[in-house]
């Protein structure tokens, strides 16, 4: 990953009694989650890249061009082309939602708009061409949320910043405008960093994930390697999963079922036709994989896929987490499974064994939330 296809971000100094010390290089597109607990820094490295704070320690390179620099350079905001989506929407009031999306929006000398990000494209992935003419006041807070994004991709960014922009939205609100989100995250090259401690909004938008903690980052990387990773907190949550990208390669119209490939394995799973090609999240539970040492018989689980033992950890004293890397060499996809130290103990398993991972429950993206048992 070079300079002029990444970002590139290190911080380094103290905030009265806070202590940042925080670095991570992602690629130049997609979404780049900042994930921790609340005061773990997350924001304070977002205003960092910003330009709206500034660290005596820092760097800030975005495509090869530098933001922020140890020799002493140093870009202030307004001359940084990013757009800052915040908690709270912060619509002009006196504006329509036509004239709120073309604040900021750079012009031409002749007057005419300079899009890179069109308009009607905009408005169009955002589902806001019904309210172009409504006044803030009049829109939900999902509806609001939409228009402040459209804003700041209307001022034509090279990059866009997220500070947690669903956190004031009620559950229901939140499933309404992540559709949105994915449908920009999968329709622009627009670089996203994006904030949150929601590991959901995570699992759904995410392309690559920093790990922070008490103004450190643990790790950085794809979100599958460091969901699978049982070194990392993500692992060993109670809830651990792990998100793959799937290519859809056949529809069973009889039976109403996708077949998807990942690396090592198919996955089948209830959703309606997609086109030959498409790319699904697949979303697994460590809870709903069990392994067995051979071929199981006649099941209603469909999805029972050979692999390997990767690795193992403890998780106490009744339970073991095992990481299954799929495919016949081991060489594929990884999951996790969670099972009790009596099974594991019973079926003599160990790293490097052979096993066969039942998949009782595949939930399949963008959102649908659909589960095969």
């Amino acid at each position: 990953m070079t300079a002029e296809n990444a970002i590139h971000a290190e911080f380094k100094g103290t905030i009265g009694k806070f202590s940042l010390d925080a670095g991570f290089t992602s690629p130049e597109k997609g979404v780049t989650a900042l994930f921790g607990p609340s005061g773990c820094g997350k924001t304070t490295v977002l205003r960092c890249i910003a330009g709206l704070l500034r660290m005596s320690d820092g760097v800030c390179e975005i495509d090869g061009e530098l933001w922020q620099g140890r020799d002493g350079t140093f870009l202030p905001t307004h001359k940084r082309p990013l757009g800052y989506v915040f908690q709270e929407a912060s619509l002009f009031p006196h504006l329509s939602v036509r004239r709120n999306l073309l604040f900021g929006a750079p012009r031409r000398s002749d007057g005419a708009l300079r899009q890179t990000i069109a308009f009607d494209e905009v408005v169009d992935l955002l589902g806001v061409t019904p309210l172009l003419d409504r006044s803030p006041r009049n829109l939900s807070g999902g509806e609001r949320q939409r228009v402040a994004i459209g804003r700041a991709l209307l001022s034509q960014p090279k990059l866009l910043l997220m500070d947690e922009p669903l956190s004031a939205l009620d559950r229901a609100t939140k499933n309404e405008i992540l559709p949105f989100l994915e449908r920009l995250r999968d329709r622009l090259s627009l670089p996203v960093v994006y904030i949150t401690h929601d590991i959901a909004e995570v699992e759904r938008l995410a392309d690559q994930i920093v790990l922070m903690e008490k103004g450190h980052v643990l790790a950085a990387g794809p979100l599958a390697d460091l969901q699978s990773d049982p070194s990392l907190p993500l692992a060993m949550a109670r809830d651990a999963a792990v998100t793959l990208d799937g290519i859809v390669e056949a529809h069973d119209a009889r039976y109403g079922l996708l077949t998807l490939s990942v690396p090592g394995g198919r996955f089948v799973a209830p959703a309606l036709p997609a086109p030959i090609g498409e790319h699904r999240r697949i979303r697994v539970i460590a809870g709903d994989v069990s392994l067995a040492r051979e071929p199981p018989g006649p099941s209603s689980i469909l999805n029972i896929i050979p692999g390997r033992v990767a690795s193992v950890r403890s998780v106490d004293s009744s339970e073991i987490l095992a990481v299954v890397a799929l495919g016949a060499g081991g060489s594929g996809a990884r999951l996790l499974s969670r099972l009790t130290r009596k099974s594991w103990e019973q079926l003599d398993l160990a790293e490097g064994v052979n096993v066969y991972a039942q998949v009782k429950a595949v939930a399949l993206g963008p959102g649908r939330g659909d589960f095969l048992e």
